[in-house]
């Protein structure tokens, strides 16, 4: 019998795994992808989730492995309309970590696997849950040939796996959603000239473009479009970029292609008899500010220490609905950013966007306004 079993291993799971394991807590992680996907959407990391990963010791070997993002400038017609410093949201880490996400779960995977060897089971997916109030049993088919099927009874149940959670639905639990009128298109192309360790906002009339510095020297660009659209090909990405900022990457560096429209999905509850939500399985928030991952991995942390006590024979109860009230609260907080962020890089006619600016220019002025948006932006 393991103690906790963890559906998804992902970077959320392999985290609660590697934080379980070091206290010496028998896991298995269930993980139907064989192999990790290279291109993903997720490359922030904030302060208080790089102080949460340094308790499992990776948060040197990611910062060796990314970018320091310091700052970040905004701009409109070609002109700065504003300017943040994140020197002072922290002492450690005063700096958001751009780092792509393939590398963020190698590096968990490898200390996982450090601390057990066999923890990390790919290739099996979740097909059957039974909670008996006492334990919890597991089924799992092999996805592909190379997977592991399996039956496994456990102590606890995690689900960390994603924002369509199989096992969510499997416990009945119940969701709150919300769609924006929100689209945008992106893609990774190298780096040039200026600003290559700062984010910049481009603050145009027909929607915002971003613009973040990736290891090997390479930039993401996201544009906000009006309707939802297929993937485009480089090429044309390339002319959307050049078109607001004037700006044209080289298309024939481009790396990774991608289109999205935001969405936030808030589990009603994250307790379900033996079984625990997490991460995007808990609420799936928008990927503009990019607090999704650090959200998860802050509830990890928190969850842990329950869990183990749990697992001493301690009463939980009171615990376990204090944490899930916090972690609500910590979503709602986060989707509130993360709509605030969408809302900013909305289309506007020219006389709302000059006003939008002004408003930018002057928050940037007041260095305790400023410095108060800076520990928000970065999940202070």
């Amino acid at each position: 019998m393991i103690d906790v079993v963890i559906v998804g291993g992902g970077p959320v799971g392999l985290y609660l795994a590697a934080l379980l394991l070091q206290e010496g807590v028998a896991v298995r992680v269930l993980e139907q992808r064989l192999h990790r996907e290279r291109h993903s959407r997720a490359i922030g990391i904030h302060p208080p989730a790089l102080a949460a990963l340094d308790k499992v010791g990776v948060a040197s070997a990611m910062v060796g492995a990314g970018v320091q993002i310091r700052g970040g400038i905004a701009v409109s017609g070609g002109k700065s309309v504003g300017s943040m410093s994140f020197a002072s949201v922290s002492e450690c880490y005063p700096f958001v970590l751009s780092l792509p996400q393939f590398t963020t779960e190698s590096l968990l995977e490898q200390r996982v696997h450090e601390l057990d060897g066999a923890a990390l089971v790919r290739g099996a997916r979740v097909t059957e849950i039974a909670d008996d109030g006492g334990l919890v049993t597991v089924h799992a088919e092999a996805t592909e040939v190379g997977g592991a099927g399996s039956r496994i009874t456990s102590r606890i149940l995690v689900a960390a796996d994603g924002s369509r959670s199989l096992l969510r639905s499997q416990l009945g639990i119940r969701v709150m959603s919300r769609t924006y009128p929100d689209h945008y298109v992106m893609g990774d192309f190298a780096g040039f000239g200026d600003n290559l360790h700062e984010a910049v906002l481009y603050l145009e009339a027909e929607g915002i473009v971003e613009s973040f510095p990736l290891p090997g020297g390479l930039r993401r660009w996201v544009v906000r479009i009006r309707r939802p659209a297929p993937v485009p090909d480089a090429v044309e990405l390339v002319r959307m970029v050049h078109q607001r900022t004037g700006i044209r990457p080289d298309p024939a560096t481009n790396s990774m292609l991608s289109s999205f429209s935001p969405r936030s999905t808030v589990a009603r509850r994250s307790v379900a008899g033996r079984a625990v939500l997490v991460g995007d399985a808990a609420h799936e928030i928008s990927p503009i500010g990019g607090q999704g991952m650090n959200l998860g991995w802050l509830d990890a942390a928190e969850l842990t220490p329950i869990i183990c006590a749990a697992l001493a024979g301690k009463p939980v109860g009171q615990r376990l609905h204090a944490y899930s009230t916090r972690r609500r609260k910590a979503a709602s907080v986060a989707r509130w950013q993360s709509e605030l962020n969408m809302t900013l890089g909305r289309p506007l006619a020219p006389p709302f966007l000059a006003l939008r600016n002004g408003a930018v220019s002057a928050v940037s002025g007041i260095p305790p306004v400023n410095r108060l948006v800076a520990r928000r932006f970065t999940m202070q």
